[in-house]
């Protein structure tokens, strides 16, 4: 069966920034904060090394029923039974891996335009990551969506949309009560000082009220 997931505050990991002395450490700090869904990111560690970090995130998020999404890597989420998969459009399709993971895993899609928001929701995506909103260090290439796409993104599908990129304390209160589900945080989170006080500001400022 699908998990219920809560779109709320969704963060993806970074090893390179978290002021955690581990991964799975700064995970639980986020959750206890008030993060929603966690999404492992690695980019340049082993297949090994990414297999057992995956396997010790699990037991976090497992302790406290949020959900686990692995970033590119089916075999990865296979492997460790995550909850599910995020891809970009230059990964694998979104067919093939509804068609390998079945209906009762979570995949994300990252879109930063309408076709492929709407070609995403067609192909079988249970959630979309719309963005970049604004520039990041996180990824610089990414290409900058502007409100008035992200609104039209939303008045084209029906799936959920989180935000993604330069998401923090002072860009948050824009997406609130614009129809969008929840913030997609890196940096904003992970990379403070105070890693369970950070989260729990963004969550306030995105259900409405002050950090």
């Amino acid at each position: 069966m699908k998990p219920e997931v809560d779109y709320s505050l969704y963060l993806c990991t970074d090893r390179e920034l978290m002021t955690a002395a581990t991964v799975e450490e700064s995970v639980e700090q986020a959750i206890l904060g008030g993060c929603t869904l966690i999404q492992l990111r690695e980019k340049d560690i082993s297949s090994r090394e990414f297999y057992e970090t995956a396997l010790a995130v699990k037991k976090v998020t497992e302790h406290y029923h949020v959900p686990l999404i692995i970033n590119d890597r089916l075999d990865i989420a296979l492997a460790v039974g995550a909850d599910g998969v995020h891809v970009g459009q230059s990964d694998l399709p979104c067919t093939v891996l509804r068609r390998i993971l079945g209906e009762e895993k979570i995949i994300g899609v990252s879109a930063s335009t309408l076709e492929e928001a709407v070609q995403a929701e067609k192909d079988g995506a249970d959630y979309l990551g719309v963005g970049a909103m604004y520039a990041t260090g996180t990824k610089t290439d990414a290409v900058i969506v502007s409100m008035q796409k992200l609104c039209a993104i939303r008045e084209a599908v029906k799936i959920p949309i989180v935000v993604i990129g330069g998401i923090n304390l002072k860009t948050a209160p824009a997406f609130c009560n614009i129809g969008i589900d929840g913030l997609s945080v890196v940096s904003a989170v992970i990379a403070q000082p105070d890693i369970r006080e950070a989260a729990r500001g963004l969550l306030q400022i995105f259900q409405g009220g002050k950090p």
